[in-house]
């Protein structure tokens, strides 16, 4: 599929490595690639949970390529079926993704904010340095300021600036910063944890966060009530919301099934 994405598999978690020597960063062929083998994951049953970290001791993502660009790339071209990394505008990957990071910067930084969980390297720098080249951050210019802080986000936006890896936290940017050594072991730790819970739920939580942030409380607490998402509907037709009710009252440990 390509020869700069490394990927495995254990149980129900996929790991995917972005590996383009020295800063990892994206061309088209990378993210259509990418695109593939999320929408692959989201498709797949059998996983429920994904990791993504960049190869090698510094980066994460550093972005678009721009050497591809001055090559040709288009900025605008076919990013594949997940948008610009794989994962920023995959339809309903309603399940768990976890972005381990170093250095992490204009569209590596829109790709983690298209995860669920962070875990960053002490190392670890963020920005947004679109606008010194004269470009717009598109998508973090929608999502950022709903993640941080207004004028944090707009801060980032409009002067590029780095945020280190405390401040970052310390935002609420990212959920823990390890020793870069540990960072895979807690990713997998934090995976694990996740395989064994409902799959069905996960789905349901991801579809009410994601629909919810384009509409009031109200209309968003109708919809499930009322069970007008499909996630909700489905999980409360199933074999596990039943199983989770049993395994309470009979003080054991739920098996879920996702059906």
């Amino acid at each position: 599929m390509s020869d700069h994405i490394r990927t495995r598999h254990d149980g129900g978690v996929l790991e995917v490595v972005i590996d383009r020597p020295k800063a990892n960063a994206i061309d088209l062929a990378t993210s259509r690639a990418l695109g593939l083998i999320f929408r692959d994951f989201r498709d797949d049953p059998a996983l429920r949970v994904a990791i993504v970290s960049g190869a090698g001791e510094k980066f994460f993502c550093a972005g678009w390529d721009l050497k591809a660009a001055a090559s040709g790339d288009a900025v605008d071209g076919d990013y594949g079926v997940g948008g610009f990394g794989g994962l920023q505008e995959l339809r309903d990957l309603n399940k768990p993704v976890i972005s381990i990071n170093g250095i992490c910067c204009g569209g590596g930084l829109e790709i983690a904010l298209s995860t669920d969980l962070i875990l960053a390297a002490e190392h670890a720098t963020f920005a947004l340095p679109e606008i010194r080249s004269g470009t717009v951050a598109d998508a973090a210019s929608i999502k950022l300021p709903k993640r941080i802080p207004y004028h944090i986000a707009m801060d980032m936006l409009l002067t590029g600036r780095w945020l280190d890896v405390h401040e970052a936290h310390r935002w609420g940017f990212v959920n823990e910063v390890l020793p870069a050594e540990r960072l895979m072991e807690r990713a997998w730790e934090l995976a694990r944890l996740l395989e064994s819970g409902p799959p069905l739920v996960y789905a349901a939580i991801k579809e009410i966060v994601r629909e919810a942030e384009g509409s009031t409380f109200q209309t968003a607490m109708n919809k499930v009530t009322k069970r007008q998402f499909a996630t909700v509907d489905r999980l409360y037709s199933s074999e596990d919301q039943l199983e989770g009710a049993r395994a309470f009252a009979e003080k054991r440990s739920p098996i879920w099934k996702g059906k």
